[in-house]
């Protein structure tokens, strides 16, 4: 049986989930802008969505906007706050996902100047280098995520938006890894910006939401209509926002087992890692998401494991799954400290709501084999140039 242990990534659609999306994808439709009864029906969809998802948040549903999903969230809020305001400083953490970092390092053509909070060898965000960069930088903008995608290190969101509070700095913050596996408190965050994805908790991909304290804060990207009170412009992905309704209903009901589950395969995945030599945890001491673990083999190749693991039917993450092309140290492992060649080894293992134990143990008696394969392998080469001639 394959062991799909990629969870950060993408999640398998919960069939409750598609339960409730197939009418909107079969006998019932109609664009929700519509003022016929059809449009009434499809606008009472989209708004018991935002209801539901608003439940799952702590907030109002009409600071939820409704996106293609966490990449065009990130874009909104940075690129719609400075096309909102003066250029001026934007700090980002050095842990920021690409969707994150890229349209931040963007912004210079613009005349922003972007700086980055450092962050500890355990990938948590530097509380006090924080505080020291508000103070020189004056900021307009923070965005800090609010836990880290690779390591699963959760951050000090709170304490960063209260110290961006007491000087009127506007705070973004990613929470597309925790939504639906942790509280995620819009109110009691403090923050103005907040970016989900559906995809990340049995959700539908192709949809997600910027929540906005005031959405006055920012100017729309896409333009050329009404909808999402303007934020926004496009017919809505009905389907696709009914199953994200959904998806956040579920969550807010069973997060508390579902975490637990996770934390318990999560404690037995690292006891089994242990006993494998040269093995390095990342983030280990650091608080982080139930079902995440990155960890290192000091020898071996990253992208070798994954394609030897992939072998056996097991799928993992060399690190983000958005760069899985790229043969270069992960950008998170690198501000953590972690020497390259480790860094390279890196493996990230994310668990679900449905992982067993048997995936564990699966996953566990196929590492040990490939890691001991290749370890034999190294001695005998290194042996072999060693004979004499």
């Amino acid at each position: 049986m394959p062991v799909y242990l990629d969870h950060n990534a993408t999640t398998a659609l919960e069939p409750r989930v598609l339960e409730a999306m197939l009418p909107y994808m079969q006998s019932l439709y109609g664009n929700p802008s519509s003022l016929h009864r059809y449009g009434r029906a499809m606008r009472t969809a989209v708004e018991h969505a935002r209801e539901q998802l608003a439940g799952l948040l702590n907030a109002q549903p009409e600071q939820i906007f409704f996106t293609s999903g966490g990449t065009e969230a990130n874009n909104l809020a940075l690129r719609g706050y400075a096309a909102a305001h003066k250029p001026g400083c934007l700090l980002i953490s050095a842990i920021e996902h690409p969707s994150l970092r890229e349209p931040a390092f963007e912004l210079r053509d613009s005349g922003w100047s972007v700086d980055e909070i450092p962050v500890s060898n355990q990938g948590v965000v530097d509380t006090d280098a924080a505080a020291e960069l508000m103070r020189q930088k004056t900021p307009s903008l923070v965005s800090l995520m609010h836990a880290n995608n690779e390591t699963g290190a959760i951050q000090p969101l709170e304490s960063v938006a209260a110290m961006a509070r007491s000087t009127g700095t506007a705070v973004h913050s990613d929470a597309s890894q925790t939504t639906g596996k942790i509280p995620v408190d819009f109110k009691a965050l403090g923050i103005d910006m907040l970016t989900v994805s559906a995809h990340k908790f049995h959700g539908p991909p192709g949809v997600g939401a910027l929540v906005l304290k005031q959405p006055a804060q920012i100017k729309p990207l896409l333009i050329g209509g009404g909808h999402e009170q303007g934020m926004r412009a496009g017919t809505e992905n009905l389907p696709a926002i009914v199953g994200f309704g959904a998806a956040a209903e579920l969550a807010r009901q069973e997060m508390d087992s579902r975490a637990a589950h996770m934390s318990k395969l999560k404690a037995k995945l690292e006891k089994e890692l242990h006993h494998i030599p040269e093995i390095c945890i990342f983030a280990e001491q650091a608080e982080r998401l139930p079902g995440t673990v990155q960890f290192g083999v000091r020898g071996c190749h990253g992208e070798t494991l994954l394609l030897q693991l992939d072998r056996d039917g097991i799928a993992v993450s060399s690190g983000s799954a958005c760069h899985s092309d790229v043969q270069e140290p992960s950008h998170v492992l690198l501000a953590m400290g972690v020497e390259p060649e480790l860094a390279l080894t890196a493996i990230r293992v994310s668990l679900g709501k449905d992982t067993n134990t048997d995936d564990i143990d699966c996953f566990i008696s196929s590492l040990n084999t490939i890691v001991q394969n290749f370890r034999t392998s190294t001695v005998r080469v290194r042996n072999s140039h060693m004979a004499p001639v």
